[in-house]
């Protein structure tokens, strides 16, 4: 098994005592063959950064907390929507609207009053990934993003960091350990990323709610037998989840000698991510650069002027029944094609859904069909409300 880079702990001439509370609190790890109170120590010395306070790292927190890890990293930087409540079990109904990072706090301090917390309110980017990373022995990815997947990557091979990797879509979850001594890493397995618009997210095909809690809790597993050193990690192999079925299998992974990352090494210094996937990061949810964008406040200031335009919501009408603007006309993605011959070719118009995503393929889609002036509500509903601009034009 691959053993973690312990540069914190190791380095330590002794590893932390165990207060009295922490004997009696842990105690069913002490007597535990592979953990004991050094294991448990070992715990508590451990530096644990997880990157997204949301579906895969709301059970990994809870479970490394209540285990002891003594120094928990948090990594972002988004506020808790109503949506989030149905897997994001860090965060309650109170919690609408707060950063996550401060709910997250909260609710791990309650577990464990024990485990340091270091919150880090902002995105993870080529900029301070090397700095955050290296300040940690065992790195948690529970993004849902493909740009930020491979800079976790990334960051975590150029520091000898083990990256446990998790991923949920629908039914489906995915868990892996990468970047260990002799493993391979995450562009072993996906060298290059899915064509934008190819691959839906969560947001946009949603997700079982307990699925995240499944895949979170092994990646909370693996980070355990890490630090612990003990048992046979995921490294090398990707263990794949149907919840519908319920069947867990595991296929091997090997290191691609081609890899430019763990293989040939020529990948030296972080990249432009957004670039090398074709798309915009989790931060700003743009279209990209082969389609316009307006933010929800300039669309109501054209709006209260009286500009020429139409406003297309390509959403479900079940996702238009909880939140919809007033002037907008409803046109599921799924449904766009065919109501073309229904749009006006001389009025310019503006695509809307939940997060950006659907209305920058939508906006491509208008564009390949001939519309010539076409933009894209950038961040979709969810920036709407957080701006605060729609309030007197939604029902």
């Amino acid at each position: 098994m691959d053993a973690p880079d312990h540069g914190h702990a190791d380095a330590r001439t002794a590893l932390p005592p165990l207060g009295a509370d922490e004997l009696n609190r842990y105690s069913r790890h002490l007597t535990l063959p592979g953990v004991g109170r050094e294991g448990q120590q070992r715990l508590k010395a451990a530096r644990v950064l997880i990157v997204g306070a949301g579906g895969l790292g709301s059970p990994t927190a809870l479970y490394l907390a209540a285990a002891g890890v003594g120094t928990i990293g948090l990594v972002d930087q988004d506020v808790v929507d109503v949506t989030n409540l149905q897997r994001q079990l860090l965060h309650g109904t109170r919690d609408v609207g707060r950063p996550k990072l401060e709910s997250a706090r909260d609710r791990l301090l309650d577990v464990n009053p024990h485990v340091q917390l270091e919150l880090h309110p902002t995105w993870l980017t080529s900029a301070n990934a090397m700095e955050l990373v290296g300040a940690y022995d065992v790195i948690i990815d529970g993004t849902d993003n493909f740009n930020t997947r491979y800079l976790v990557n990334d960051a975590c091979v150029l520091l000898a960091k083990p990256n446990v990797h998790g991923s949920v879509f629908q039914f489906d979850g995915q868990a892996s350990v990468f970047a260990t001594e002799h493993g391979p890493c995450y562009r072993c397995l996906y060298p290059v990323p899915p064509p934008p618009g190819m691959v839906q997210n969560c947001a946009e095909g949603g997700v079982l709610g307990v699925l995240p809690g499944l895949i979170g809790t092994i990646q909370a597993t693996e980070a355990l037998k890490l630090i612990l050193h003990t048992g046979e990690t995921l490294a090398g192999r990707l263990l794949m989840v149907d919840a519908l079925s319920m069947q867990f299998r595991s296929v091997s992974i090997t290191r691609d000698p081609q890899c430019p990352a763990c293989g040939t090494r020529t990948l030296t210094h972080l990249v432009d991510y957004d670039a090398f996937c074709g798309a915009a990061g989790p931060a700003t949810a743009t279209a990209g650069e082969d389609v316009t964008e307006i933010t929800p406040a300039a669309l109501v200031r054209r709006h209260a002027r009286g500009d020429d335009f139409d406003l297309i919501d390509v959403r479900e009408p079940h996702e238009a029944a909880h939140d919809r603007i007033a002037w907008s006309r409803l046109i599921p993605l799924g449904t766009l094609a065919g109501a073309m011959s229904s749009l006006d070719r001389s009025r310019e118009l503006v695509v809307i859904c939940r997060s950006g995503k659907r209305s920058a393929d939508a906006a491509r889609q208008l564009q390949t069909a001939g519309f010539t002036r076409v933009a894209s509500v950038a961040g979709g509903m969810l920036r709407w409300s957080h701006d605060a601009v729609g309030d007197d034009t939604t029902f």
